[in-house]
């Protein structure tokens, strides 16, 4: 998949079958590494690098199966790409390093935290799965619609409404996102690719987070947006809301503030871009 990409991108060798892209930009006393949500990449942390690489170091990655990383037969579970995160960590050799994640990228974070308790101050959880819970059958539900072939088919119809959900107003900003998304089905790894986005499903469920909350010993900063459309599942869980799954979750941990933004969607870098940047300054400043 050749993507747009404003940044240079270096590569990472993990192993004989893995190559991790990421950008890095930026300097400063605190390396905010960027972790991107289900079936994104690089690019959607664009308007956050822009602001914030005048003070920190940003390092933003592409997770093994999406974006310019190698694509393959990976795991593509919480647990592999916390391991992934940690090898990066390492072979850069980052120091004071926040964990920034969004979405599937937040559940990633904390998994990672989790598994490397003593290695990081601060956590930053954007619109973060893995607080709303499931009951069995609606996660098997889930893990049924979410198969590859489902993501092999979609039409540009089907991806555009799919990209739409994520914002309260769409800017046209994505558009060259949607774009990618549209020419990946032209890739010669583009099955590669949508088995990674079915088992990125499959591994948040299989995974959770939400009982190991109370364990997390970092300073941790929860942004949602007020207008969420996609956390909480609004069919499988109707009684719950963005502010009951946000409240819930941000309670467990015990060092954590949260913060909702008004008339903004699941996609918070590029629907409240100047309204989360103030956030996190404040966040990691204070």
């Amino acid at each position: 998949m050749i993507a747009t990409y404003k940044y240079p991108v270096h590569y990472l060798t993990i192993n004989s079958e893995t190559e991790v892209a990421y950008i890095d930009e930026g300097q400063g006393d605190q390396t905010l590494l960027f972790i991107h949500g289900l079936a994104t990449y690089i690019p959607s942390w664009y308007p956050m690098v822009d602001h914030l690489q005048s003070r920190y170091r940003c390092v933003a990655i592409d997770l093994p199966g999406y974006g310019r990383s190698s694509k393959g037969d990976y795991p593509a579970n919480m647990s592999y790409y916390a391991h992934v995160l940690g090898q990066l960590i390492d072979s850069l050799s980052l120091k004071n390093v926040v964990l920034v994640g969004h979405s599937m990228g937040a559940q990633v974070a904390v998994s990672t935290v989790l598994n490397l308790p003593n290695q990081f101050e601060k956590l930053i959880l954007l619109a973060p799965a893995g607080f709303e819970t499931f009951i069995d059958e609606h996660a098997s539900l889930l893990k049924a619609t979410a198969v590859t072939e489902t993501f092999l088919k979609a039409t540009e119809a089907q991806i555009r409404a799919s990209w739409a959900m994520n914002f309260y107003q769409m800017p046209e900003s994505v558009e060259f996102m949607i774009q990618d998304r549209i020419n990946m089905k032209e890739a010669s790894d583009f099955e590669a690719y949508c088995q990674s986005v079915a088992r990125g499903v499959h591994g948040m469920l299989d995974q959770p987070i939400a009982d190991r909350l109370g364990e997390i010993r970092q300073k941790t900063l929860v942004v949602y947006g007020e207008e969420d459309a996609l956390i909480p599942n609004r069919y499988l869980n109707p009684g719950l809301t963005t502010k009951s799954v946000a409240e819930s979750g941000t309670s467990q941990i015990p060092d954590a503030v949260l913060k909702f933004i008004p008339a903004c969607g699941h996609f918070i870098s590029f629907d409240k871009p100047a309204e989360i940047n103030e956030i996190v300054d404040s966040f990691l400043t204070n």
